[in-house]
This record gives structure tokens, C-alpha cells and sequence, in this order.
């Protein structure tokens, strides 16, 4: 349970964190842009393990700190920002132009227009990814056993430490991982099914 709300929790604070790093890149003010390339250079060019250990043991030393969970809660949503601002700023890039020029000439508000025109048509495109992403983030959530944050591999290992039973519950993780995976993956399919069949229907009723 842990392993799963952890997972949801980082993926809903790195979502929207996300979103905003890639209108800031999309934003055409240089500054701004060259800032969220900045933060996708440094978050996605240095290892998860190493921006865990500095949030939690690094921080201290500058007066900033943080409990374990809220740690790895911050680590895991600020390194799948950097990962998520891609897969959402390619989903906005695919969007016609024409579509929002349109809405803007229809006396809709910038903000209008992203909310009813680009994020639909643009959250069909990033839901194949976006899944990918869940899935992998759903295993990612182990490294946070090394700041002792116990999800289902710090527990495993705690188990181990009582039990001395390494490979039979090494392999009990292993089957877990595969059961939340899996899961996922049928509920994947399902949003890309429904998602899928609302584009088709409006290509078909556009013809």
C-alpha cells in the first residue's frame, strides 16, 4: 500500500509540475524557457539516488529539512516532473496551431483555449507515454528504501534481516512488482481504449 500511494501521490505532484515546466518551454519568453530546460538538464541528467540522498541528508545542513516521507515524496515528484514536462510539451506540440489560433479568434481567453481545446486533444496523445511512465515509476519508488522510507523493498529487506529467508523473499517483491505492474497495465489499455475511441468518433463524425 505504501509502494502504491507513493507512487500516486509523486505521479500527481510531478503531473502538474510537469504541465507548467512545459508551458514555461512553450511560453516563447527565452528566460522562462531556457529555465525549465535548465531544470530538465539537472533532473534528468543526475541519478534519482543522489537527488533522494541530498534532499534528505544535504538539505539539513542549509536549515531545510525533511521527514523520510516527505523526502521521497518530494525526490520521486521532482525527478518525474523533469521526464513528464517532455512527454506533455511533445503532446502540445502535436496539437495544430490552426486549432488554437482558431479559439483565440472566437474571443476565447488563452487559458480557455488550452483547457478546452489543446489538453484534451493533447492528453489522447500523451496517455501511450504517460502509462509508461506510471509503470516505471511504480518500481522507481524501491530506490526510496535507501533514505529508509519503507515501501515494499525497504520492508522486504527488514523481513530478511528477522526471517533470513533472502531469496524466497526477494522473489515474493519481485511477484508483487509484477501484480501492481500488470494491473496497471489492464487499466492502461482501458484509458487508451476509451480515450482512442472518443478520437476516432470525433474523425469519423468531422468526415
Amino acid at each position: 500500500m505504501t509502494t502504491l500511494w507513493l507512487t500516486a501521490a509523486s505521479l500527481s505532484g510531478g503531473l502538474v509540475l510537469g504541465v507548467v515546466i512545459a508551458l514555461l518551454r512553450l511560453s516563447g519568453r527565452p528566460m522562462l524557457s531556457a529555465l525549465a530546460q535548465g531544470y530538465c538538464w539537472l533532473f534528468r541528467g543526475t541519478p534519482l539516488l543522489v537527488q533522494l540522498l541530498i534532499i534528505y541528508t544535504g538539505l539539513p545542513l542549509f536549515g531545510l529539512r525533511f521527514s523520510v516521507t516527505q523526502a521521497a515524496l518530494l525526490g520521486l515528484a521532482l525527478n518525474e516532473a523533469a521526464y513528464l514536462s517532455e512527454i506533455v510539451r511533445s503532446g502540445i506540440s502535436a496539437v495544430g496551431r490552426g486549432q488554437r489560433e482558431a479559439g483565440l479568434a472566437l474571443g476565447l481567453s488563452p487559458a480557455q483555449v488550452f483547457r478546452t481545446i489543446t489538453w484534451p486533444q493533447a492528453f489522447r496523445i500523451i496517455i501511450p507515454p504517460l502509462g509508461n511512465s506510471v509503470n516505471g515509476l511504480l518500481k522507481t519508488t524501491s530506490v526510496t528504501s535507501v533514505i529508509s522510507m519503507e515501501e515494499l523493498l525497504r520492508r522486504t529487506q527488514i523481513l530478511i534481516q528477522e526471517r533470513f529467508l533472502v531469496l524466497e523473499l526477494f522473489i515474493a517483491a519481485a511477484v508483487w512488482y509484477l501484480v501492481m505492474t500488470t494491473a496497471w497495465e489492464l487499466v492502461q489499455r482501458r484509458l487508451e481504449k476509451r480515450y482512442g475511441r472518443a478520437y476516432a468518433g470525433d474523425v469519423a463524425h468531422r468526415r
